[in-house]
Parts: structure tokens; C-alpha cells; sequence
């Protein structure tokens, strides 16, 4: 069937379109001219790629072979229906050779004029790399060993106006990979398995806390204080209330409201928002879950959070056995099955610089030489600010509990008993990250609010706007909320360790990006 030449003026209504798109755009108006939708329609009876694949019978091949030419013979090989985006197309003639791929690979197909009808075989033709198609046909395996599907019928399911990236290159352009994140998925098929990891590891942890008795919650998101963290907000404006709302730093405060409503063990996997800086390991939006457990402590709460952690691990590797649980993150090997170290603050402080945190002198001295501010400054700000470098002289290589913080540094943390000193809080740390943070919560409501006032009274002006004490939360602790451990994972973190990925953008589908001038996006491929 021949098809008639098509304007790419009049079918593009763009004179000034690049001439690959004008081209695609012709053959989309060619593909219309045969009485066929570009676009497809709803379609039942698909099976993935994989499981095409899958159904190739290769006793079902050898009948064919052996008894194909008998008079009234009925081939055995299994029919499939599949989806997939057109990745390679050869032309030969009177047959035409494409490959398919969809979520779980690529699946080759044979398109013949002989077995599909006319305009089947005249949507082949008109095929552009990244075109979706629908395919039916029995499944077989060519000469050259390829598992084929060989089409019966073939139906368009949407027109790629643009081209693919490059055959060989595929789409490596990292930044243009964040911003068309929905052509990194098909081109690039490594990034969908990141991303389909992802949503199993979540899944496997909503699973591990509801084994273990935890329900899973939902607090707001907008909030009329910024509450739960030390970090800076994002302000909106509620116009039907003539009020200012923040975007949630943590869920912190309700899902303790939540003890004191009588819940005794709560999570969230919450997406917060800090206003903050963005690098390898920081998003300004990012996803932690939070787990709160009535009458446990920062103790429970390292249990929970290395078996939940080896339990993730076991999934991203596949493991079958608890004797080694190694997954590589940058020149790192880590094994989660080993037992995760545990160090207290003051150990390791006193390990990196070789004197112990209480000596104000050498502290203030280690400061100076920092080139940090010491005059007026409290002794323990100034180890908050030396303890960023004992922090490095962590094995990256094997997860480490630091414990027992300065309770000055930890106004929502329950002191440490007989050692008021002592905040009884760790935070786990992986491959150079913070990957958890943990408390025994502080439910006291006068310790509360005098922590309250003092971290208060210390902020700088400008934050003043947006610091100020949660007195409701306050009358929450005054109705009596239980003795609680709390957690907090950083979930992108801790996909990064488990999928190998060093940078938190590989992780999240749609990264923040500086806005892009239309200007710069110019070219015709995807």
C-alpha cells in the first residue's frame, strides 16, 4: 500500500520546526491517512515484554519445524499482545525488525507483509524511534537464537515527535537527565531499576513497621508553626484565613501528639521542606519516615532501625543468606549484616582531636586554629562546630551509632539518667552520611517549655519571624504523653547507600532544578 507525500508545512503548522520533528509530524498525519490513531486507544489483554519473553515454548518451535508443512497443522506457539516504545527499527524490505521496551526489557518483534494487514504493515514503515506500539503475534525464536514476537497485528499507542537520544550514547547528559527525567527512564534502563528499587524498599519498609505493630499516620503538611526542627521554612500565604503557613520541616510534634491520644506506636513517611541548601546528599524536598514507639527509648529505637536497615539491604541485594550483606556505594563496600558499631559523642570527639570535649581550653584553641569565633561563644557550640570533622574519622565503611550527645544540643531529648549532662540520642552514620537520628523524647512539659525558651532565646533576629514555642504541643505534654523513643531516616539517604547512588538526584525522579530559559532548551531530540 503506497502512501501518499504529506506537507510537513501542513502537518506541522510550524514552518520553523526542526526538520526531524517536521518529518515525525508527516508520518504521524501519514499513520491518520490510513485510518489509524497515532495516539492508540485503551487496549486489554497486554503482557509485559518479560513475560512474553518468558512464554517461548521451545517444544512448541521444534513441532513447528518438524510438521509445519503438514496439511491442516495448528501451531502450538504461544500468541502474546505487548506494549513497547520503539528503541531499533531495521527495514528490510518486505520485512521489518524492531525492538521493543517497555518496564521489565526489550522484546524484538517481526513485522511481515505476508502476516499483517496492509496498514499494519504500512504503520511499520512509517515507525520513528520512540514511537509506542502495540504488537500481537506468536511468540517464537529466530535462527540466530532472538526470541521474537511475530506480529499478526500491530497498532499504534502514541506518536514520539521527537527523536531518542543517541543509539550508542543513550541519554548521558546529567543535568538534561534530572530535567527530562521521562526520557532518562526509557533511554537509560538502569535508572528505572533505581527507581522501581525504590518503590520496593519503601514498600518492604511500611511492611517491616506494620509487623511490628506500628500504624501508619498522616499529620499536615502545612502548619501554622514551623515546629519539630531547626531548620528554616517555606512560608505561603492561606488567603480564605488571611494567614501565614509553613510547609512541614518535620512531623515531629503531631505524631507525639498522637502518644499522648493513646497510640502507642506511630510512623509517617513524610515528605518535609527546608529552605535550605541543596548539594549531593541535601534536596529542599525529601522524604523521611518517623517512627515514634510509647515507653521505649533511643535503645529500642537503634534496635529498630539496624534490623530495619539489614532488612533493606537484604532486599536491594538480594540476599539469601545473613552471613554477608555487601553493597557497594562509591569505593565503599559496606556488609549490613555485620552488627553496627556504636561510639559515644565524647569518645569520638576525643578520638579525632586527642582531648576530651570538657577541655575548654584546647576546645576554644582547635576553634581558633579553624579560624572559628570563640570570644562569647559557649564551650559546646563551638564542639557542635569542631564535631563535623571527628565525624570523618568514621569508618565509612561500617554503619556507627554515635550516642549520648551534649544535652544542651538537644532540646527535645530526654536526659540521660544520674547524667544530666547527657542527652540519650544517636545518630547512625553510613559511607560519611547521616542516615537517623534518634531520641528517648523528652515529655516533661516544664523541662520542655524551659528547652523551649532557652533554644528560643538563642536564634538569630531574622529568624525571630518564624521561631516561636508550639504552646499547643506543650498542652499536649501536660495531658501526659508516655515515655517514648523516637527516629528519624532520612529515606533518600538511605536509598542512595542501597542502590549505589552518590548523588541524592539520582534518587529522587524529579530533583529541584534551577529554572531553565526556554532559550536553552533548544534541538530537536528528547
Amino acid at each position: 500500500m503506497s502512501v501518499p507525500p504529506v506537507s510537513t508545512e501542513a502537518s506541522s503548522g510550524e514552518p520553523n520546526l526542526h526538520e526531524q520533528e517536521r518529518q515525525r509530524r508527516a508520518n504521524r498525519e501519514a499513520v491518520r491517512s490510513l485510518g489509524l490513531d497515532p495516539y492508540g486507544e485503551r487496549t486489554e489483554g497486554l503482557v509485559t515484554l518479560a513475560e512474553a519473553k518468558g512464554a517461548w515454548d521451545e517444544a512448541a518451535d521444534k513441532e513447528v519445524a518438524a510438521r509445519g508443512k503438514e496439511p491442516g497443522f495448528q501451531d502450538p506457539r504461544p500468541v502474546r499482545r505487548v506494549a513497547g516504545r520503539a528503541m531499533l527499527i531495521r527495514d528490510t524490505g518486505k520485512l521489518v525488525w524492531m525492538n521493543l521496551r517497555d518496564a521489565t526489557g526489550d522484546l524484538q518483534i517481526a513485522v511481515s507483509q505476508r502476516d499483517v494487514d496492509a496498514a499494519g504493515f504500512e504503520l511499520a514503515k512509517l515507525t520513528d524511534l520512540g514511537d509506542v506500539l502495540v504488537a500481537e503475534g506468536r511468540i517464537m525464536k529466530t535462527r540466530t537464537g532472538e526470541v521474537t514476537l511475530w506480529c499478526s497485528s500491530i497498532h499504534p499507542a502514541s506518536k514520539s515527535l521527537v527523536p531518542p537520544p543517541a543509539k550508542h550514547e543513550g541519554l548521558q547528559d546529567i543535568e538534561l537527565r534530572y530535567r527530562r527525567r521521562y526520557v532518562d527512564l526509557w533511554a537509560n534502563p538502569q535508572t528505572l531499576d533505581v527507581f522501581l528499587l525504590r518503590a520496593r524498599l519503601i514498600s518492604q519498609m511500611r511492611r517491616f513497621l506494620d509487623d511490628r505493630g506500628f500504624v501508619e499516620v498522616d499529620t499536615p503538611v502545612l502548619q501554622t508553626l514551623a515546629g519539630g526542627a531547626a531548620a528554616r521554612p517555606f512560608v505561603t500565604h492561606m488567603n480564605a484565613l488571611d494567614i501565614d503557613l509553613y510547609l512541614r520541616v518535620a512531623p515531629e510534634l503531631f505524631l507525639k501528639r498522637l502518644l499522648v491520644g493513646g497510640m502507642p506506636r506511630v510512623y509517617e513517611v513524610a515528605r518535609n521542606f527546608r529552605n535550605e541548601g541543596v548539594d549531593r546528599s541535601h534536596n529542599p524536598e525529601f522524604s523521611m519516615v518517623e517512627v515514634y514507639e510509647a515507653f521505649g527509648s533511643y535503645l529500642t529505637m537503634m534496635e529498630l532501625t539496624e534490623s530495619l536497615i539489614r532488612s533493606l539491604a537484604t532486599t536491594a541485594s538480594s540476599a539469601d543468606s545473613g552471613n554477608e550483606i555487601v553493597i557497594a556505594y562509591g569505593e565503599c563496600a559496606i556488609d549490613y549484616a555485620q552488627p553496627f558499631d556504636r561510639v559515644t559523642y565524647a569518645d569520638l570527639f576525643e578520638r579525632a582531636f586527642g582531648f576530651p570535649l570538657s577541655d575548654d581550653a584546647k576546645v576554644r584553641a582547635a576553634a581558633a586554629e579553624r579560624g572559628l569565633k570563640t570570644d562569647g561563644v559557649d564551650r559546646l557550640l563551638l564542639v557542635q562546630e569542631l564535631f563535623d570533622e571527628a565525624e570523618r574519622a568514621i569508618d565509612p565503611t561500617l554503619p556507627t551509632f554515635v550516642m549520648d550527645y551534649p544535652a544542651p544540643l538537644c532540646p527535645l531529648t530526654r536526659s540521660k539518667k544520674g547524667h544530666p549532662d547527657i542527652a540519650e540520642r544517636f545518630e547512625l552514620f553510613v559511607a560519611g552520611m547521616e542516615i537517623a537520628n534518634a531520641y528517648t523524647e523528652l515529655n516533661d512539659p516544664d523541662v520542655q517549655e524551659a528547652k523551649f525558651r532557652e533554644q528560643l532565646a538563642g536564634i538569630k533576629d531574622e529568624e525571630r519571624t518564624f521561631r516561636t514555642i508550639d504552646e499547643d504541643f506543650l498542652h499536649a505534654l501536660k495531658v501526659g504523653m508516655p515515655p517514648a523513643g523516637g527516629l528519624g531516616i532520612g529515606v533518600d539517604r538511605l536509598v542512595m547507600l542501597l542502590t549505589g547512588q552518590t548523588s541524592i538526584r539520582d534518587v529522587l525522579l524529579f530533583p529541584l532544578m534551577r529554572p531553565q530559559h526556554r532559550s536553552e532548551g533548544g534541538g530537536a531530540s528528547t
